[in-house]
């Protein structure tokens, strides 16, 4: 059986990232290794680091100037990512108190309870309470 284990995430700098997404998403940091000419940064979703069936996100450091032009853009504008909440009202309030910005308001969907906000990069996520 195979799982995705890392998505790979391009950031302009990677406390700015391990800040963004564990300050302001709720997420845990997993790991960061000193690699020399770059750091191997992983975070999870809140009680997610143990579990080898998760995905997690590693913080991938722009390091030219055509990895840079991706920050935020690596879907074209399209919504990149899926943070699946089991309280949806308990996640977008906490996320709204520190900062995180929406591009609408909560709608109910056949699928669930979701609303699209911008992570500190400019990437656009789905908070997704599956119905």
């Amino acid at each position: 059986m195979a799982s995705l284990g890392l998505i790979s995430l391009v950031v302009d700098d990677y406390d700015r990232g391990i800040r963004h997404f564990v300050d302001d998403l709720g997420f845990e940091l997993v790991c960061d290794l000193d690699q020399g000419d770059k750091r191997w940064v992983v975070v999870a979703p809140a009680g997610t680091a143990d579990d080898p069936n998760a995905t997690h996100l590693l913080l991938a450091q722009a390091s030219d100037d055509d990895q840079r032009a991706r920050i935020g853009d690596q879907t074209g504008g399209r919504v990149f990512l899926f943070l699946h909440t089991d309280d949806f009202e308990r996640d977008h309030q906490r996320m709204l108190g520190r900062g995180v910005q929406f591009l609408e308001a909560p709608r109910h969907e056949e699928y669930g309870t979701v609303a699209v906000f911008v992570d500190a990069f400019g990437n656009k996520w789905d908070l997704l309470e599956p119905a």
